[in-house]
C-alpha cells in the first residue's frame, strides 16, 4: 500500500481530495464511511472513509479487456485518522497486472498510478 501523511486534519484531507478527485472532472461513485458504520454498531473507530471514484473512460477498456478486473475498480483512496496524524493510502494499481489479463492496457495502470499519487499530494497538501 502506498501511503501518505497529511498536512491537514482529517476533514480538510478528505474535503481537498474529493476536490482534487472532481477537479479532473472524475466521478465520485461512492464514500464510505467506516466510522459512522463502528459508531452504528456501538463501536468506536477514529474517522476513515474510502472514497471510490474514477472514469468509465479508463476503466471501461481494462474490464473489456478482462472482466474480472472490475472486483479493483474503480479507483479508490482511503483516509484515516491515527492519533494527531492523517493518512492517505492506495494500493499500486500496476499490480492489477500480476492478477488480470490486461495485455496492453497496463500503459492504463501507469497513469492510474501517477494520477493516485498526484490525487494523495493534493490531499495532502504535499504537492509541488
Amino acid at each position: 500500500m502506498e501511503i501518505t501523511r497529511s498536512t491537514a486534519g482529517y476533514a480538510e484531507t478528505t474535503a481537498r481530495l474529493v476536490r482534487a478527485i472532481e477537479g479532473r472532472r472524475l466521478a465520485v461513485f461512492a464514500r464510505l464511511d467506516h466510522a459512522a458504520g463502528a459508531r452504528e454498531a456501538g463501536l468506536e473507530l477514529e474517522p476513515e472513509e474510502v472514497v471510490v471514484f474514477g472514469d468509465p473512460r479508463a476503466g471501461t477498456p481494462l474490464m473489456q479487456r478482462d472482466r474480472r478486473v472490475g472486483l479493483d475498480l474503480p479507483l479508490r483512496m482511503l483516509v484515516w485518522q491515527d492519533g494527531d496524524e492523517v493518512m492517505l493510502g492506495y494500493r499500486d494499481p500496476r499490480e492489477l497486472a500480476d492478477v488480470y489479463d490486461l495485455g496492453p492496457e497496463r500503459e492504463t495502470l501507469d497513469r492510474m498510478f501517477g494520477l493516485l499519487g498526484a490525487l494523495a499530494a493534493d490531499a495532502a497538501g504535499t504537492a509541488a
